[in-house]
């Protein structure tokens, strides 16, 4: 075995200042000696979805796109309104300057390489290990599942970045420039149909947390939606949906429930999963989104007021609209006692409460889970594929509609033009997803930011000045020092 004397993580989760590239590397932490057994096997594949943890418990997935987005708001303290001001320049996102790192692009960067290098590993390795070989095919697969999902957070986030696929054997393996964003989603396309013949189960056989076949071709749908190949992106969605293996909940709430957590897996394929238990991994958004101080049974054992919902997003809701529950204006405090959060937040009087990460009984704050892909989805996706290739068919209402019926709505008004019914798939996305991290980037797909944004203002925020510059974030500084061959984005130089 070698010896581990020092080892550099560059695009691998540990960003390094430039004076540290004079060290001497003589290993990378993964020996020659590992990745022979299926213990060894199985390790490493539950190496790999730690970075996942590390992109959900602080929560830069959910945080950095919905601090940002028209919906969702955070307190206005220095360090958490940076994103919301946009006045966050290429220094923002590095560990030294930034307090909350956590919170930032940075954490996204360093953790989707870091999940990039260790799938690397299993791809390369694991073929030779000795163990069943049907196990074995099913960890290779995952890989490939964890490595497309991990480069689709990057892509969505910086744009034109690298691509990495084969592990870091030396420091020259780790310098890797950028790639056009076209030739990153042929590499997503690519992992994703190595991890679809790879016989990855279904649900419910699949484990808690892990990919089924189904969650294969919903992040395929995904990614496609977002590279606008409307065709694959329909076809993708159209398997999850006729599969059969999936279906809509009832009761949108129960979605979010902690006590419903299993039951709702019916419908919410794949999430960030978090137990009730101490030390173990968590998250923020229980006690972001609770009231202030003494929140009450109601929201969580302990909770700050450090997030809201925007009172204008909250009124475009209708009446009739069930997921308009998962919003509130008034909490029931300890005493039982209906409180009205205008008159104790120390942020706005016209803050709305988010009611979709509630955790009444764990004083370790580790539930609920995270959504991360949902049937819901594959729904709407394949509403707004269909209709940018044929326009406003009967299909695709018939697509929209399964996700406003179940929202206590009634059918989508026929006879809208392409373009209107695309607008009403995107308004049914924002109201069917919100604080789920996923509406700003509806935003920058489609470049709807520029024009939404500034509206998005309360007393808190009355000035919002998004540039052209904000679809994509500048690259970590850290990273540029450290890797001489990655260059900033254009917009940012």
């Amino acid at each position: 075995m070698k010896a581990i004397t020092k080892t550099l993580y560059i695009l691998a989760g540990l960003t390094l200042s430039a004076c540290e590239l004079d060290e001497t590397i003589y290993s990378s932490i993964y020996t020659e000696a590992f990745y022979k057994t299926a213990s060894d096997a199985e390790k490493g594949l539950i190496a790999a979805y730690d970075p996942l943890a590390d992109l959900y418990s602080g929560p830069a997935m959910t945080m950095v796109p919905d601090m940002s987005d028209d919906q969702t708001y955070p307190r206005g303290v220095v360090g958490r309104n940076t994103l919301t001001l946009f006045t966050y320049d290429v220094n923002y996102t590095t560990q030294k300057s930034n307090s909350r790192t956590n919170e930032s692009p940075q954490q996204i960067w360093a953790s989707g390489y870091d999940g990039i290098e260790k799938a690397n590993w299993i791809i390369a390795k694991v073929p030779a290990a000795t163990m069943n070989e049907t196990r074995k095919k099913q960890i290779i697969g995952e890989a490939y599942f964890l490595r497309a999902f991990y480069l689709w957070a990057l892509t969505k986030n910086f744009g034109d970045v690298p691509i990495k696929t084969t592990p870091s054997y030396s420091e020259a393996d780790a310098i890797v420039g950028k790639s056009p964003k076209t030739e990153v989603y042929k590499q997503i396309y690519a992992d994703l149909d190595q991890a679809l013949e790879a016989g990855l189960l279904s649900y419910p056989a699949v484990d808690k947390g892990r990919p089924s076949k189904e969650v294969v071709n919903a992040l395929y749908a995904k990614a496609a939606l977002y590279n606008e190949d409307w065709a694959k992106a329909l076809e993708k969605a159209q398997a999850v949906i006729t599969s059969g293996k999936y279906s809509l909940i009832p009761d949108v709430r129960d979605v979010y429930r902690y006590d419903k957590e299993d039951a709702a897996r019916i419908e919410n394929m794949w999430a960030y999963e978090v137990d009730p238990i101490s030390p173990g991994r968590s998250h923020q958004l229980v006690g972001l989104f609770g009231p202030p101080a003494s929140a009450g049974p109601e929201y969580a054992r302990t909770s700050f007021g450090s997030m809201f919902a925007y009172m204008s997003f909250y009124k475009s809701f209708s009446a009739q609209d069930k997921r308009r529950q998962l919003l509130d204006t008034n909490y029931v405090d300890k005493a039982g006692k209906i409180v009205p959060q205008r008159s104790i937040t120390p942020i706005t009087t016209d803050g709305v409460l988010v009611k979709k990460y509630q955790d009444p009984i764990s004083t370790s704050g580790l539930i609920s889970n995270i959504p991360i892909l949902r049937l819901a989805d594959m729904y709407l996706i394949a509403a707004e594929a269909e209709a940018r290739l044929n326009g406003a068919t009967a299909t695709a209402y018939e697509y929209i509609n399964t996700v406003r019926k179940r929202a206590g709505l009634a059918e989508l008004a026929t006879g809208l033009s392409k373009d209107a019914f695309i607008e009403a798939v995107l308004q049914e996305r924002a109201w069917e997803f919100f604080a789920e991290g996923d509406r700003w980037y509806d935003l920058t797909r489609t470049g709807k930011f520029l024009t939404v944004i500034p509206k998005a203002v309360n007393s808190v925020y009355p000035t919002r000045n998004v540039q052209a510059k904000h679809k994509y974030f500048p690259i970590p500084q850290d990273e540029l020092n450290a890797n001489p061959k990655l260059e900033q984005n254009p917009d940012w130089k």
